[in-house]
């Protein structure tokens, strides 16, 4: 596709606007993963983090196709979220507002590229639906679009320490993509089929629910030792 003539730039245009908006989940992630960081370090976490993420997305884009050929996938994913959703959710251990910084920018990063490969099925499809083949625009929409989603992670943690509820809020977000990613796996589609579209809301909130759930119960028993201390 010629860089110069108007179709270049109204599927790159499609490219960035795709993944802003499929890629909100993925800032809201990075953002819990740093949060867990000293202040210092949460910048160079998201930095090197998105910046692995860009790579390793591209690379997903080219294989996205055989890769959704694969039984299972979906649903091994989803069990993926819902472990990233609880460990962030007692790792940040948002119990009585108390918030405690510990890990390694190597554990955020690891988080945040395991999360980012699992939430960004979707992402990538339309990716390569919107280039049209042409992979020149998926670098380039790629490379526009990922800083955005820095900023925004960037804007979360300042967000999540003035109100640490939202933290709460996030891996709610992610148990809700497990559920959703979960009920759409093509294995189970013989039974899913069977129900209304609107039975994939409950089964989204049912891993939101899972996830958020499972959370509090492991930081109210890692809480309760050391109330007793």
């Amino acid at each position: 596709m010629d860089i110069l003539t108007p179709l270049f730039w109204t599927a790159l245009l499609k490219i960035i606007g795709v993944n802003i908006i499929l890629s909100g989940d993925n800032a809201v992630v990075i953002a819990l993963a740093a949060r867990s960081l000293p202040p210092d370090q949460q910048k160079r976490a998201i930095f090197w983090g998105s910046a692995a993420a860009i790579i390793m997305r591209i690379g997903l884009t080219f294989f996205a196709v055989a890769l959704l050929q694969f039984e299972w996938l979906k649903l091994v994913g989803s069990v993926l979220l819902v472990w990233i959703g609880v460990k962030l959710l007692h790792d940040n251990g948002d119990v009585d507002g108390g918030i405690k910084s510990h890990g390694t920018i190597l554990e955020a990063i690891k988080t945040i590229l395991i999360a980012d490969l699992v939430m960004s099925l979707d992402n990538v499809i339309a990716v390569a639906a919107a280039a049209k083949g042409d992979w020149l625009l998926v670098i380039i929409g790629l490379a526009i679009s990922i800083p955005l989603i820095i900023y925004a992670s960037t804007i979360l943690i300042k967000v999540m320490e003035k109100y640490p509820v939202v933290i709460t809020v996030g891996a709610a977000l992610v148990g809700w993509v497990a559920g959703e990613m979960a009920w759409d796996e093509k294995v189970i589609k013989p039974f899913t089929s069977q129900f209304p579209h609107w039975f994939e809301y409950i089964s989204a909130a049912a891993g939101a629910i899972l996830v958020v759930g499972t959370g509090k119960y492991l930081s109210g028993r890692h809480a309760k030792p050391e109330a007793t201390a």
